[in-house]
């Protein structure tokens, strides 16, 4: 009989995790680089504490609802609330107050007073309920 050599049994190689490892690294990297780091937008705040003066000119209080807005009390779209607040003021720099009506949340708000900004009203001052 002819011997017949088994070779010993080699261990079985584990597969290697660095190409996996290395895979996940660079889609970490691509959707960092690729998601969208920035302020999608932003109104400009400005802080400034009441001097005492008296008010002048005509009322441009907006009031901010969940459904919709008041000018000065009365009930108005956006259409009319920019028309109407266009033969208020001389320019857009002109002062206007906005409120939030209670249980307004804070997206509400941001929204119309972007609204207001993208109007050509550029000067407002957010009040407390």
């Amino acid at each position: 009989m002819t011997g017949f050599c088994f070779a010993p049994a080699r261990p079985r190689r584990r597969p290697s995790l660095t190409p996996m490892i290395d895979v996940v690294f660079l889609l970490l990297v691509f959707f960092m680089l690729a998601a969208r780091f920035g302020q999608e937008g932003a109104l400009e705040l400005r802080i400034a504490a009441s001097g005492g003066a008296e008010w002048q000119g005509p009322p441009r209080l907006v009031r901010i609802e969940p459904e919709g807005f008041r000018l000065n009390g009365q009930i108005t779209d956006l259409d009319g609330l920019i028309e109407t607040l266009s033969r208020l003021t001389d320019t857009g720099s002109d002062l206007i107050l906005v409120q939030p009506a209670e249980g307004v949340d804070l997206q509400r708000l941001m929204d119309g007073m972007g609204l207001l900004e993208r109007a050509g009203f550029t000067t407002l001052a957010l009040v407390s309920p």
